[in-house]
């Protein structure tokens, strides 16, 4: 079989988690045997890597991807509906690179607005192949935590539809992102779903500990959706009665938006993409906080487990698959008020129930959500 992986971006070129999940299942692709071209995009003022250079990052070796074709994502003026403009710009580019090349596939795999062309004038390409789509977490169709984006995600929805519905296969994390799919009209018979997943490689090993300080920490950028104006409410009322926590943040938030407390630590690291770097603030914490307003299965939430982290996350798009009371807490939305109480009740509870929470994390991981795994499912979903 041959595939056409087209990415919104890939990591490390492109920094998020849907470009991280888009590099790993082209990996986990070619690992399995099979050819894979990749059609990506780096921002216009960035270097485009060549196919050997994407290789040996992804590799170590100049084999992997049979080949790579790098795109410059349009830019233009901002004005209401620019992201979708350019969007579309962007995959009519991979729609005429192909076209150019004559290329020929069995699949084409592509995330978010990528195919929008490719499904409008695949008729005119020499073998017409079958094309699946995957908008990462359909935030469009998710809670909105202002006006402004709730105006941004109308504009989105109708696009995104016909996308849906054109497509032969339109991939899942599965949770309510399943139910969000099916209410757009998609049958049942055309729905895939595979979860998100993580390379074994971050499993943490050896014996997990907890200290007698409880780490708190928050991993992403600063955006209105991920929560950080709550946790921040959230910490700077807790009780005050001799706390021994610490809050740590990973991300590139701004002095601004960041507090500072003489009751107990608050660390910030800024952004950090070095993964050995990563895993190390990982290892000494003891709970994720994601309080999300949308997501879709946040990649890290998948880190932090497999580092031994418990969760306190928002049920949104497919979380709950991945947090239960086994491994963590769920808070039904993204409130200050619910978030104070989630982490006044874990500084409440017996060490060893944390522990086991943390424990039970990578568990969950080893058994459900690893790459090679996950990969396996989607080829047997698509040959079935």
């Amino acid at each position: 079989m041959k595939i056409a992986l087209i990415s919104d971006g890939i990591y490390p070129y492109v920094i998020g988690g849907m470009q991280k999940h888009s590099s790993s299942i082209g990996v986990e692709l070619v690992k399995l045997g099979y050819s894979v071209d990749l059609y990506h995009f780096v921002l216009k003022g960035s270097s485009i890597p060549t196919t050997d250079e994407v290789n040996r990052f992804h590799f170590n070796s100049t084999k992997g991807f049979n080949k790579t074709y790098c795109l410059y994502f349009p830019t233009s003026i901002r004005f209401p509906g620019h992201y979708l403009w350019n969007s579309y710009r962007y995959s009519k580019s991979v729609f005429e690179t192909i076209k150019k090349n004559n290329a020929s596939y069995d699949l084409i795999y592509s995330k978010g607005f990528s195919s929008w062309r490719l499904l409008k004038k695949r008729k005119e390409l020499r073998i017409k192949p079958k094309i699946g789509v995957k908008f990462h977490g359909y935030e469009m169709y998710q809670y909105a935590p202002s006006l402004k984006i709730k105006f941004q995600h109308i504009m989105l929805r109708q696009f995104v539809k016909k996308i849906n519905q054109k497509a032969d296969y339109v991939f899942s994390y599965g949770g309510k992102i399943t139910n969000i799919i099916k209410d757009l009209g998609v049958p049942n018979n055309k729905i895939i779903e595979i979860p998100s997943a993580i390379n074994k490689s971050w499993l943490y090993e050896k014996k997990l500990n907890i200290s007698k300080s409880i780490k708190f920490l928050f991993v992403g950028r600063f955006e209105r959706r991920k929560g950080i104006d709550e946790i921040n409410k959230a910490i700077l009322n807790l009780p005050i009665n001799n706390l021994d926590i610490e809050f740590h943040f990973i991300g590139s938030i701004p002095a601004k938006n960041q507090i500072k407390s003489n009751d107990f630590k608050i660390i910030y690291y800024g952004e950090i993409i070095d993964k050995e770097s990563k895993k190390k603030i990982y290892d000494k914490c003891d709970i994720l906080m994601c309080p999300s307003y949308s997501e879709g299965m946040p990649n890290v939430i998948l880190e932090a487990m497999s580092r031994g982290l418990a969760i306190m996350a928002t049920d949104v798009g497919a979380v709950r698959l991945l947090v239960s009371e086994d491994n963590g807490i769920l808070l039904n939305n993204c409130n200050a008020i619910l978030i104070r109480k989630a982490i006044s009740k874990i500084i409440l509870m017996d060490k060893k129930l944390i522990l086991k929470m943390k424990e039970n994390s990578i568990q969950i991981i080893k058994e459900n959500f690893l790459w090679q795994n996950i990969t396996f499912k989607l080829l047997s979903s698509l040959n079935k």
